[in-house]
């Protein structure tokens, strides 16, 4: 009874999603078919008229998280089987996943700058209770704390800026940062804009925010871990974008500064993300990796819109809404895959693992064309976002856009050198942990539970869909493509065509890509089931040939450090590698050598570490005033209450000999 007790509260969780889902769905749809829904009521006497509005924006966004929150409850009741007699615990993480969906839907919905806190705090709240689910063990609560820190130093800044606002314009209606904006400075109006990217920017992950993801995207549950790295993050790029929206000028400043960002956030994640040698944390750098491609586009589009080039406009913006769709996609993917991997064989190290493939076969199908996507191989989705930022880039250059063109080319080199380094690091991560043969004894037997591979199918079918029908997504998105490249205050000059019009060869193109590539696959199918009918010999089956010497242990197969050696040593300026290793004693050494690297992010070091470390040692310096003496705290006490007793006549002394002094 227990048991059916924990599995109900699961279904009732998956009700919820789904009712929550069905219902903005409707909403989002309709706004993406441009039918906007507004809606404006009184809140009470704190927060006054609350103004709630779906756009295309807002409508995109819904939809890519209501697919992933579904997808990730599916998979969570089975992946959380384990902990069914934890009624407790079971509860408390159901709800806060329900709340957490409900305030993400706020986020996007609301345009109340109160309002709008709320929804983000609520989101922040709920998001730290999942992520500190297996609370028993101390990295866990570590992750959750940096997390939940992190998290409130973005609401700082969102609070800072909108506090800006309400000061010089009296509103709290979003709409206010538009109106205040057309009429300041420009130097003011970009240091609202930082205020603004840093505080989203925390969120999504832009380096040098991005200290708090690796730590929890491993801690949480494989299915936490997929929508936070799906959606979660994506609050940040949907922030930015809607500051974007209400901007009124300065894009090309605004683009030059998200590109740079981006470029080194892509660089700089992908890097990181090839020497990890922990599943989990190496998809997180990839996020980062990811929202760094996202951001790129973002750049292209402002850097559009202040040249009025409505290509290079639906190019960038189109290209990061759809990169945003199909992250969600591959991303949530891989993890419900690393989750399945972990349950298995209860590790997450690289290095443990090996023939997976022979033991999973259905979680290394789902994790190769999860792989293969986010590396941006057609036919599969991430080609299709990364050819149109490609395309957004080089026509850029073709049209020698003034000082653009140096950052639009290492925009180039950046992408390029993303997507490469992507290709080794997956490479590296299904052939280790897939390939080969066991490396470590593992659990036996090692079976797949089919319901939790619903999700991860369902996910594909989608990735592929789009990979095959690319236009009928771009068409999709572009009313929410058009909110930048001919929405209202003149961001493309006056009569230029919208972006749903101006791109149709460009799709045609871009079809016959994907086409192509589908008929390729399918005439190579074809041939090799052919030659598999006509053979006339059966198959025989031996071991691999060894070149003459056949390995007598697994462990002498290629390690994941082994694999990325050549290029770790070309990048170890940009690392912080803390490397152990045994000596090599005797001709016959006794037992094992063992020779462990561990990377640690070189900007987490310089700038979380070293603050922390001077913090420390500055309040160290107070550590006399703690000296357990009794007499000694009551004289602590006696010298505040004095103190609150003479503050305010020295504040009116003060008062008194400035008056005197302004006199004379």
């Amino acid at each position: 009874m227990p048991i059916a007790g924990g599995r109900w509260k699961g279904y009732i969780a998956v009700a919820a999603v789904l009712a929550n889902g069905v219902v903005s769905s409707g909403i989002a749809i309709r706004a993406l078919a441009g039918r906007v829904f507004e809606e404006r009521f009184n809140a009470g006497p704190i927060l006054g008229e609350l103004s709630i509005g779906v756009d295309a924006l807002s409508g995109w966004f819904i939809l890519l998280t209501n697919f992933t929150l579904l997808t990730g409850i599916v998979y969570g009741i089975r992946y959380l089987r384990p902990y069914e007699g934890n009624h407790a615990r079971l509860g408390s993480h159901y709800c806060c996943y329900i709340l957490n969906h409900v305030a993400m839907l706020g986020i996007f919905s609301i345009r109340h700058m109160l309002g709008f806190l709320c929804a983000w705090e609520i989101m922040t709240l709920s998001a730290f209770l999942m992520v500190i689910f297996d609370h028993g063990k101390m990295e866990v609560v570590k992750a959750g704390v940096s997390f939940f820190i992190q998290a409130h130093l973005s609401f700082i800044f969102l609070t800072v800026a909108f506090i800006w606002v309400r000061a010089h314009t009296g509103s709290y209606d979003l709409a206010a940062v538009s109106s205040y904006l057309s009429g300041a400075h420009p130097a003011l109006g970009f240091l609202l804009f930082l205020l603004f990217f840093a505080g989203f920017g925390i969120k999504a992950g832009f380096v040098p925010f991005h200290t708090w993801l690796p730590y929890a995207h491993p801690a949480a549950p494989a299915h936490i871990s997929g929508i936070m790295s799906g959606v979660l993050i994506k609050l940040g790029i949907f922030g930015i974008l809607r500051i974007i929206l209400l901007a009124r000028g300065g894009y090309l400043l605004i683009g030059y500064t998200i590109l740079v960002v981006s470029i080194v956030s892509g660089v700089y994640g992908v890097i990181l993300a090839i020497v990890q040698h922990n599943l989990k944390r190496l998809l997180a750098y990839h996020s980062i990796e990811n929202i760094g491609i996202i951001g790129i586009g973002i750049g292209l589009g402002c850097i559009g819109l202040g040249l009025k080039n409505t290509w290079l406009a639906f190019a960038g913006f189109g290209g990061a809404l759809l990169h945003t769709l199909n992250h969600a996609l591959f991303k949530s993917l891989l993890f419900y895959a690393a989750g399945t991997v972990y349950q298995g064989t209860h590790t997450m190290d690289i290095e443990r693992l090996g023939g997976l493939v022979k033991r999973l076969p259905h979680t290394a199908v789902l994790f190769l064309v999860g792989s293969l996507a986010i590396c941006g191989l057609p036919p599969f989705n991430g080609f299709i976002s990364e050819f149109l930022i490609y395309s957004g880039l080089f026509h850029g250059m073709a049209a020698n856009l003034e000082t653009s063109t140096i950052l639009l080319l290492a925009a180039v080199a950046g992408l390029a050198l993303i997507g490469g380094l992507a290709m080794l690091c997956f490479t590296k991560a299904f052939g280790i942990i897939f390939l080969g043969s066991e490396r470590h004894p593992l659990p036996e037997p090692l079976k797949e539970d089919i319901p939790r591979l619903f999700p991860g199918y369902l996910t594909v079918a989608l990735i592929v869909a789009i990979g095959l029908l690319p236009t009928f997504f771009l068409r999709l998105a572009a009313p929410a493509i058009d909110l930048f490249t001919s929405g209202p205050g003149g961001r493309m000059p006056a009569g230029g065509e919208q972006a749903s019009g101006a791109v149709i060869p460009f799709m045609v193109t871009l079809q016959t890509i994907s086409t192509c590539t589908v008929s390729l696959l399918l005439v190579a199918l074809t041939v090799f089931l052919i030659k598999k009918k006509l053979a006339t010999r059966p198959g025989v089956r031996s071991s691999t040939w060894g070149c003459g010497y056949v390995a007598p242990s697994a462990r002498l197969q290629y390690t994941a450090n082994s694999f990325v050696r050549p290029l770790r040593k070309l990048i170890r300026p940009l690392l912080m590698m803390n490397k152990s290793e045994g000596v090599i004693e005797g001709i016959f050494p006794p037992g094992p050598i063992r020779s462990d690297t561990h990377p640690y992010d070189k900007l987490e070091a310089v700038l979380i570490d070293r603050p922390l470390r001077m913090l420390r040692r500055f309040l160290g310096g107070f550590r006399f005033l703690q000296n357990g003496s009794i007499p000694a705290y009551v004289l602590y006490g006696v010298v505040f209450i004095v103190l609150i007793l003479v503050a305010p006549i020295l504040a009116d002394a003060v008062t008194y000999l400035f008056g005197l002094f302004k006199q004379v």
